[in-house]
């Protein structure tokens, strides 16, 4: 949240310089992401006054006549589209002759046959805004014609404070002023209130009742979905550019200015904290408002920016008193398919006006919304419209609910004060608000979970200068939380509050006290197989990497494989509507963004959701020359090289690692048909490997070979033995076997290592053949057979075991190639 320090210092006057007062932010968890100085306008700009606006005919141009006051009356021309039409008494910012904006230095110049005194600049041109729309636009009598504009638009800092979900009070100035001061124990001065209401309002409004069943989910029931709303009227005001002093404050605050009404309305949120809405009391029909869930499924919004929106019945909205009262869920869901006219919603509730209702230019009477709407119901709807403004921002995370009628009050005054209107002396007031209930605690009960001596009576005093209503004897504690403090519910909040205030750097330093518990034993032995994993992956060359567990249908079919069962039931975006059920999408998702390109050596361990489960998964991807060339070739990228990567792996964790060959239905659907196998470890199968599908390369935008693994956690331990190794010399043999083209090499690699015999120490290929020596559909595997004992091994020892070995090979159907 961003907001002016010179605003704060307004209403905690004693606050100390903020070179001194940054700590203190971080202290109270609400630490300053960033301090931009925001310097005055060059000397050379002036405030004057427009006395006539007249078109350049044939261009698109508009000359001026502004008073300048002690230069007199010049002329300039201006293309601003704001600059048409501008009533007399109007005051723009005028960049004087020889006055410089960057590398610019503005003079007296010829345009369209008029000589330009100088320009009238937008709030961007100034760096006072992010607005090239038009030109800075205040009203009449803002100051004396000629005023330089540094003495009204003073060098200020903005403070942009890192508010984390839970402090929705702080969402304000009034809400951060009022935690600074309780913090440093300074005096609070409050913006000022609005006229009192006396009697009814002119307005007439209902709620929607407490305690409806949601129709899509019968098991849930909303608490409300408006529990306050107020409503004011000012009548006769005259709309227009909103005071300097409040387009100052809003503008610092990263908001665009607009006009007085919009500006009101969003500088009472910025300052107190309550999002408002206000509506052209010509389209109040009948002087009546109503806050239901009643349009048809499919009912299309249109908002007063143009934009539609489709609604149902589970949506609040703001109806003005053409439409029926439509008072639940049910019976919204019960009249479907009964017209109602769209042209009479004035809003989506809390979200955005319709364009049925807005203010415009002419608007001469308008109703001021303020209202306290369900949270939730809010969150839901803002997300599924895809509509997430700064009213949602702030109702979402909790708004006061008692701060509605004072924020219509003070709308309705800063509106007649700057635009001559007249307040209607009544109010309309609905609802009971709920607001935080009491807790009990006490001293002894905080003091034990915050593990420091906090005397009882200091959090008291701590209690009650955050706003709480603090009783109770001795050492209990009964305390009501103020109504803006939304996020009390229990005594731990308390403690927190306690530990805030009175500084968490008081925490002792102290050593936690180590009992061996039974069952506490080997308790970390997960955490430590998961350390090694990754220390060794690293080891190899890979980069972890951590993704979200969410996907979307649209990913699974894209990477065939299953159907997120697991629904969000509020997706934080279209993407992300379910939980994954496999970790090779999120791979390729990081192999996209990679910043190495095309070369990738990535893993991932994380949790998977199947139907019905969860599990945890190893994930590794490869793709592209693992070392680019330099005066030598780099490390290729093919498949031998991805299996060599988990072999090296297998070797540094000490285990047997073994591939089987995948075929026809076996071959899991992420990989190519031809490229797939069985990843063994330690005797178990626990996943696959192999290279990506092109198709799926292709959706995915990966060009080149990929190459995957995934296979289950934790990895299949084994028995560990110390034998003493044999001091005897080795005996090797080497047979060259041949076999159909589609038996795999891991396929008699088992047989020789099943059949050769305790001695049997290695069986290592060093030859591949096919040719006519083999025959057609034939292939020879030349193998190295390793054989040692604890004595040195004659031929009278090895050459049974090999007649054994080349009679099981026959028994397959096999033959030994004898050249």
């Amino acid at each position: 949240m961003k907001i002016a320090y010179s605003w704060l210092r307004e209403l905690v006057p004693q606050l100390p310089p903020l070179s001194e007062l940054e700590p203190t932010f971080a202290h109270l968890g609400l630490p300053l992401e960033g301090v931009e100085d925001v310097p005055a306008p060059p000397q050379g700009v002036l405030l004057v006054s427009v006395t006539r606006a007249e078109p350049i005919e044939g261009t698109q141009l508009t000359r001026l006549t502004l008073d300048t006051g002690a230069n007199g009356e010049k002329v300039i021309a201006s293309g601003a589209p704001n600059a048409v039409n501008l009533p007399a008494g109007t005051m723009v910012a005028l960049v004087s002759p020889g006055t410089a904006l960057g590398d610019v230095t503005y003079g007296v110049r010829a345009m369209q046959g008029v000589e330009s005194w100088g320009m009238a600049a937008s709030a961007k041109e100034l760096g006072l805004g992010e607005s090239a729309a038009g030109l800075m636009l205040f009203p009449a009598g803002t100051a004396a014609p000629g005023t330089p504009m540094r003495e009204l638009w003073p060098a200020d800092h903005v403070l942009d404070v890192e508010v984390t979900p839970n402090r929705a009070d702080v969402l304000s100035a009034l809400g951060l002023a009022r935690d600074l001061a309780a913090y440093l124990k300074l005096d609070l001065v409050a913006p000022p209130a609005g006229p009192a209401p006396s009697g009814a309002g002119e307005i007439k409004v209902t709620l929607p009742p407490k305690g409806l069943t949601l129709e899509r989910d019968p098991s849930r029931k909303l608490r409300f979905g408006c529990d306050h709303f107020a409503a004011r009227t000012v009548s006769g005001l005259t709309n227009g550019p909103a005071p300097l002093w409040m387009q100052r404050r809003v503008t610092l605050a990263g908001m665009r200015s607009i006009d007085l009404i919009v500006d009101t309305s969003n500088y009472v949120m910025l300052e107190l904290g309550q999002p408002t809405a206000l509506y052209d009391r010509r389209d109040v029909t009948g002087d009546q408002i109503h806050v239901a869930f009643g349009l048809r499924q499919g009912e299309v919004v249109k908002d007063l920016l143009g934009g539609e929106h489709t609604v149902g019945p589970e949506d609040l909205l703001i109806l003005d008193g053409g439409a029926p009262e439509v008072p639940s869920v049910a019976e919204a869901f019960a009249t479907a398919g009964q017209p109602k006219a769209g042209d009479t919603v004035l809003g989506i509730a809390g979200i955005v006006g319709g364009d049925h209702g807005h203010v415009r230019a002419d608007t001469r009477d308008v109703v001021i919304e303020s209202a306290h709407f369900d949270p939730v119901l809010l969150r839901r709807t803002s997300t599924r419209l895809g509509l997430k403004t700064d009213a949602v921002y702030r109702y979402e995370r909790g708004v006061d609910p008692l701060l509605a009628p004072r924020a219509a009050d003070r709308v309705a005054a800063l509106i007649a004060q700057a635009g001559r209107g007249t307040v209607h002396p009544g109010a309309t007031v609905v609802g009971e608000p709920e607001v935080p209930a009491p807790i009990d605690t006490t001293g002894d009960q905080i003091r034990a979970l915050l593990g420091m001596h906090v005397d009882t009576a200091e959090m008291r005093d701590i209690l009650t200068r955050l706003g709480c209503a603090v009783t109770g004897s001795g050492d209990a504690l009964h305390v009501t939380p103020p109504s803006w403090r939304v996020d009390m519910a229990i005594w731990q909040d308390l403690a927190e509050e306690v530990a805030r205030l009175h500084g968490y750097a008081e925490l002792p330093e102290t050593l936690p006290t180590l009992r061996v518990h039974p069952s506490n034993i080997g308790a970390e032995k997960e955490g430590v197989e998961r350390a090694t994993l990754r220390r060794t992956l690293a080891g190899i060359g890979a980069q972890e990497v951590v993704t979200y567990t969410f996907t979307s249908d649209e990913e699974a079919a894209r990477a065939r494989t299953e159907t997120p069962t697991a629904r969000l039931r509020n997706p934080m975006t279209a993407d992300r509507t379910g939980l994954r059920t496999a970790l090779y999408p999120s791979l390729l998702r990081a192999a996209q963004a990679h910043p190495k390109g095309e070369r990738a050596l990535i893993f991932e361990i994380g949790r998977i959701f199947p139907q019905g489960g969860e599990a945890e998964r190893l994930g590794l991807l490869m793709r592209g020359p693992l070392a680019a060339a330099t005066h030598q070739p780099g490390v290729a990228g093919d498949f031998r090289t991805f299996k060599g990567l988990v072999e090296s792996l297998a070797g540094t964790l000490g285990a047997a690692f073994e591939l089987r060959q995948l075929r026809g239905d076996a071959v899991p659907a992420a990989l190519h048909p031809g490229i797939a196998g069985e990843v063994v470890w330690n005797g178990q199968g626990i996943g696959w490997m192999g290279a990506l599908h092109p198709e799926i390369a292709q959706d995915f935008g990966l060009k080149g070979d990929t190459f995957l693994m995934d296979v289950a956690l934790p990895l299949p331990g084994r028995a560990w033995a110390f034998r003493d190794p044999s001091r005897a010399p080795a005996a090797w043999r080497d047979l060259a076997v041949v076999t159909p083209q589609t038996v795999s090499y891991g396929e008699v690699a088992a047989l020789l290592r099943r059949e050769g015999g305790e001695w049997l120490e290695s069986v290592e290929p060093f030859d591949v053949y096919t040719g006519e020596q083999v025959g057609a559909g034939q292939r020879s595997v030349a193998v190295r057979l390793v054989f040692r004992a604890a004595k040195t091994l004659t031929d009278e020892d090895v050459d049974p075991v090999m007649d054994g070995l080349m009679a099981a090979i026959r028994a397959q159907g096999w033959s030994i190639r004898e050249k």
